[in-house]
């Protein structure tokens, strides 16, 4: 791929949690500002592409485990175990071949997109992906988390004992928690370099970052988290994006910065601020294109020459 491309995946959570910290509640910076992580972006991205049959490594996948007094446990594969599961290696330990690793490495999709750390015995390889996505900051004002009490319609059995208020507790069912936010609105920047991998393309590992590879990435950055509906994710969609290709030797700044989210009566408004920016680079900018939910949702832009899609149906509006 002989170009780069600038970008902005915008996601939408209404009475939703999008990326929960260690206690439940919306992961947040020290200001109390909202984000999210790009792992949280990643995740449902991957899982996109696993449920599409590409090869995923770095993914949570789980299997039968049996201990020595033939205890049989759900456990989840180590990443060795993750390897010679989706490239059939026997032995990885046994391989000494680190080309056919690298090869391997480079034929998963995730890692062709986002890189990978594989520190395992005797092929310690680090791969710096060319799509890089940054944290995702919450553009709503008056975004608040809400706690919901969730009735079990089970008993907890581990409560024992001969206390009046013990047994009570024992009869009834227990009580559980589910934390959302009651609106927030997501704003991850991204940036893809195809020039990554050049090292790795004269060790003959791989062609290089493609085309293709742009597509497959462009297409679950546009739908991923709709698709993807756990209990905490429904309510998370794709509401929005931005794809500025530019040359090869174009460099631009984070995009995220340079957006706006308000309410409106009717319709929420996102405002593009970067059409000074981009308008000044002439023909180094290749192509513009805005995905958004046209339903809900008004662009505020001035940024010349771009083309605007609806972010379900693909057709430009």
């Amino acid at each position: 791929m002989n170009k780069r491309v600038y970008g902005i995946i915008g996601i939408s959570s209404v009475m939703a949690n999008w990326n929960a910290d260690f206690t439940g509640y919306p992961k947040t910076v020290s200001t109390g500002e909202i984000f999210g992580s790009d792992k949280a972006l990643k995740y449902p991205i991957k899982r996109m592409w696993e449920n599409q049959g590409e090869k995923v490594l770095y993914i949570k996948s789980m299997k039968l485990s049996e201990g020595k007094k033939g205890q049989v446990t759900l456990v989840p594969r180590s990443l060795k175990e993750r390897y010679e599961y989706l490239f059939d290696e026997p032995d990885l330990k046994k391989c000494k071949d680190s080309k056919k690793v690298l090869t391997n490495l480079f034929s998963a999709t995730d890692v062709k997109n986002f890189g990978a750390t594989f520190a395992e015995e005797g092929n310690n390889i680090s791969i710096t992906g060319a799509v890089q996505i940054g944290q995702g900051f919450n553009k709503y004002e008056d975004s608040y988390a809400e706690e919901q009490q969730i009735l079990s319609p089970f008993r907890d059995a581990s409560i024992k004992g001969n206390k009046k208020a013990d047994q009570e507790d024992a009869k009834n069912s227990t009580l559980g928690t589910k934390i959302v936010s009651n609106e927030a609105h997501y704003f991850y920047p991204f940036t893809i370099n195809p020039l990554a991998y050049k090292e790795f393309i004269n060790l003959g590992v791989t062609d290089g970052y493609s085309e293709e590879d742009f597509n497959k990435f462009k297409e679950a950055a546009l739908c991923s988290a709709t698709s993807f509906a756990t209990n905490a994710k429904v309510g998370c969609e794709n509401e929005f994006a931005l794809f500025v290709e530019t040359e090869r030797n174009t460099y631009l700044p984070n995009l995220s910065e340079y957006i706006e989210f308000k309410k409106g009566e009717g319709n929420n408004k996102i405002t593009l601020n970067c059409g000074n920016l981009l308008n000044s680079l002439g023909e180094k900018v290749l192509s513009i294109e805005v995905y958004y939910n046209p339903y809900t949702t008004e662009i505020n832009t001035d940024i010349e020459n771009a083309k605007e899609y609806n972010i379900f149906t693909k057709q430009e509006v």
